[in-house]
């Protein structure tokens, strides 16, 4: 749970019996420190397309990305009521995108925005103010700098400390994670938008209405003929001008770049907008563009050829949640032979609350949502689990100063990982959570037996369909 969408529909619910076990609802730590009615979307089966700058080169991820990758999806990193929820920043930035679902009460105004200085997390930092903010996608943030909605910050290793310690009463963490989560998230590139070219222009490929928009979006303000939309949002600078400005909405806030714009909704700082051609009658309104309807339908078409993105989002399935695991476990050929007994720490335990989430994609046989494949189930729930064991003895070890022991039981793990784990894990997933129809059937029984136990707020609704159901873009297929 720690790296995937997450979902807690009614969080104060450890203890309430389900299917005959707590654990058919896959949530880890103690969340009942989280207010009820709060969504952190588990119940998605899509989550996005995560792209690395270093693998799309035709390389591979460093050691200190692939740490930074770890470190960002433990709850470990994160102090108090985060952490004993079992919330890390992967929580609030799936694979480094935003999370337009989460939504908790008393700290969030709508689905997709997030008070960074309420009293939840870190009283400390409380305002007294419930000032929430969109939480942003770090898709190519190397190139975004200021940072922070209002640019206030310079680096983004000081944005990133920032976040951990003052927002989220983390730790101080040490220089090397710190390094780590910086190189992770620099590594972390946009999509490929084939509408563009490298100067951020239109390519052929464009529609009538994208290129009227395109001009549009050029074109000097009638009032001004010093501005344009193009003028803080230089399309061959990433579509950003790195500056803050005053665009009516309630301060000055730094100008965000329209690249992969469609999959970053809801809009604005504060997240007010859901849509782009929102965006576009804000800006008409507000700078007295006097556009026409066409006018308005043409630059919000450009906007969404620009905010475009190849394969937005990926399918959960058994190769993405192993591909990831090993990529944590990537780090543990490196701090086994160091005797970096910290890392090897860290490793354990966001690998191991990783392995048990993956376990409860695989029904028991008190879910009575599915019947077939209980001996798939059952045999896939085991092996996980027995590599939950194999973790924890490498831990053990390494915390003994037995590294050659450590080492032993890693290969171990290495030769079940290739052939043994997903063998097993996907003769079952037909009849795993993993399947849209299991899945449906699983979520709709849990929110009924909740509702019949008077454990959801009146208020709250039934979720919806699973994210990628109504979704225009591509997704990529599990293989």
């Amino acid at each position: 749970m720690t790296r995937r969408v997450v979902f807690a529909v009614a969080i104060s619910l450890f203890g309430l019996p389900l299917f005959g076990s707590a654990g058919a609802f896959p949530l880890s730590g103690d969340q009942t420190v989280l207010p009820p009615g709060t969504e952190l979307n588990e119940d998605a089966m899509y989550r996005p397309t995560e792209v690395f700058h270093s693998e799309a080169r035709g390389g591979f991820k460093s050691y200190q990305v692939d740490l930074g990758d770890l470190a960002f999806n433990s709850p470990n990193l994160l102090g108090g009521p985060a952490r004993r929820a079992g919330m890390s920043c992967g929580t609030c930035h799936v694979n480094g995108a935003g999370n337009a679902r989460l939504y908790v009460p008393g700290m969030s105004t709508r689905p997709g925005n997030f008070d960074t200085t309420g009293p939840l997390f870190n009283p400390k930092a409380h305002n007294g103010v419930l000032d929430p903010v969109r939480i942003p996608s770090l898709r190519g943030a190397r190139f975004l700098a200021p940072y922070g909605h209002d640019g206030r910050i310079a680096s983004l290793r000081d944005f990133v400390r920032n976040v951990v310690v003052n927002e989220f009463a983390g730790d101080e963490p040490s220089p090397a994670i710190l390094d780590a989560l910086v190189a992770y998230i620099e590594d972390i590139d946009f999509l490929q938008n084939t509408s563009l070219d490298s100067r951020g222009h239109l390519t052929t490929q464009a529609s009538e209405a994208e290129r009227r928009g395109e001009a549009i979006f050029a074109r000097p303000f009638s009032h001004d003929p010093t501005m344009s939309c193009a003028g803080c949002h230089i399309p061959s600078e990433g579509f950003v001008d790195h500056k803050q400005h005053n665009v009516g909405s309630g301060g000055l806030f730094k100008t965000p770049t329209l690249l992969n714009a469609d999959f970053n909704a809801p809009y604005f700082h504060d997240g007010r907008f859901d849509r782009l051609d929102q965006v576009v009658e804000h800006f008409d309104r507000t700078y007295d563009l006097a556009l026409t309807p066409q006018d308005r339908a043409d630059l919000t078409a450009y906007l969404v050829a620009v905010g475009d993105g190849l394969l937005p989002l990926d399918r959960e399935g058994v190769t993405a949640r192993i591909k990831e695991i090993n990529d944590f476990a990537t780090v543990l050929e490196i701090a086994i032979p160091a005797h970096d007994i910290a890392v090897i720490d860290l490793a354990v335990d966001t690998i191991g609350r990783e392995l048990r989430d993956l376990t409860e994609q695989f029904p028991d046989r008190r879910d009575p949502t599915v019947t077939d494949g209980l001996r798939e189930r059952l045999a896939a729930r085991a092996i996980l689990k027995d590599t939950v064991i194999l973790f924890r003895r490498i831990d053990a070890a390494a915390r003994a100063g037995r590294f050659d022991e450590a080492a032993a039981q890693f290969a171990i793990y290495r030769k079940l990982s290739f052939v043994a784990l997903p063998q097993v894990l996907s003769n079952a997933q037909q009849w795993s959570l993993f399947n849209p129809r299991v899945h449906r059937a699983h979520y709709a029984a849990l929110w009924e037996n909740l509702r019949q136990a008077g454990k959801l707020p009146r208020t709250l609704a039934a979720p919806a369909a699973p994210m990628a159901e109504n979704a225009a873009k591509p997704v990529a297929a599990e293989h």
